[in-house]
């Protein structure tokens, strides 16, 4: 990449973030959920469909992926442990609603859509976005239409979630946590800082070493929960920073459509929409039946269902007073699960043939 390309990348991506800074702005001061996550998207993704000139960074999300794991592991505390061994039936019905939700969603893509079966099937997939396009790649699908059909079901849920959960459970979607609150500069001493950037950098090394899926957001996750548990530090992350990160993914989000004709954008939520209305249905009609089997209510379990990205979906459990260690648990073995079922089922294909 030369110099000339490179400088409009980088003037393309400070206008992504212009754009949904503003956007964050706005949905915050009209006092929506989610405010500079859900704001950034929006603004960014309007952008895309008016052809602005605008491009995401893929350097910006590790770092930013780091603050948000970094911060959900405050959230974790000495009964998570004891919650994991009283959640199993959730795990059982992780895996009914992953084979549930995915032979309906592959059949909806295949029969309806008309994508080709490899397309359709990791299209279909609840799962990482990276995963998902590299496996299906390996297999002869079609890449860019996997990971656009990943983009555009991340970007519905989020943008759905707080009226779905308003209408379904009839909880505030604007509700605050103990860990939502504001959180100034000020609540930082020097030693806070380092120990604060450390866990981002050594958490981000682990999560590599260790191929943790989302490694840049679980490995600093892990490691902050597991500080803050044994008492070494008791930092808390500022308001200001869990903003800025959620405007960087925010962005993200929105600029994955940048470059795309409007005309494949516009085919692409159609058929995205179908495929996500059927993956919340299900979410929603096991979370219904979840609630009388274990002590989380409804609205947590539909979260810790629901077919977004890990980051987003955990910072909607912050924002929405959502029980965030059974979100990020569940999101995290759904991930696996989905990883480990498409690569056996493939190769079981492949076997086969």
């Amino acid at each position: 990449m030369n110099l000339a390309s490179l400088y409009r990348r980088h003037c393309s991506f400070a206008l992504a973030i212009t754009i949904g800074t503003m956007g964050g702005a706005l949905f915050t001061w009209l006092g929506l959920p989610l405010s500079w996550m859900l704001g950034a998207m929006t603004a960014c993704g309007i952008a895309t469909v008016l052809r602005l000139p605008i491009a995401g960074s893929q350097q910006a999300r590790p770092p930013m992926s780091a603050i948000i794991g970094t911060m959900l592991g405050t959230q974790f505390g000495p009964d998570t442990l004891t919650g994991i061994t009283q959640w199993w039936p959730a795990w059982a019905g992780l895996v009914l609603y992953l084979m549930t939700a995915a032979t309906l969603c592959h059949l909806y893509l295949v029969k309806i859509v008309r994508l080709d079966p490899v397309t359709g099937y990791f299209s279909a997939m609840p799962g990482g976005l990276i995963d998902m396009v590299l496996l299906g790649a390996e297999r002869g699908g079609n890449e860019s239409i996997i990971a656009l059909m990943h983009s555009a079901r991340i970007f519905l849920v989020v943008l759905c979630l707080p009226p779905l959960l308003t209408l379904s459970t009839n909880m505030d979607s604007g509700g605050q946590t103990p860990g939502a609150i504001y959180r100034p500069f000020s609540d930082l001493n020097l030693m806070d800082i380092v120990w604060f950037l450390g866990t981002m950098a050594g958490g981000g090394v682990f999560g590599r070493i260790a191929r943790l899926p989302a490694p840049f957001l679980i490995g600093p996750m892990l490691l902050s929960a597991a500080m803050h548990w044994l008492g070494i530090t008791t930092f808390i992350v500022p308001t200001a920073i869990i903003a800025m990160a959620q405007v960087v993914l925010g962005t993200t989000v929105g600029c994955r459509f940048s470059g795309v004709a409007p005309r494949k954008i516009l085919w692409i939520f159609m058929a995205s929409s179908g495929s996500t209305a059927i993956l919340l249905g299900v979410s929603l009609i096991f979370s219904f039946l979840l609630q009388y089997t274990i002590d989380i209510p409804m609205a947590g379990i539909f979260l810790a269902f629901s077919p977004g990205g890990l980051a987003e979906m955990s910072l909607a459990a912050l924002a929405l007073s959502i029980d965030v260690s059974f979100v990020v648990t569940c999101h995290i073995s759904r991930i696996m699960l989905v990883i480990l079922g498409a690569t056996f089922i493939k190769q079981m294909k492949q076997s086969n043939t």
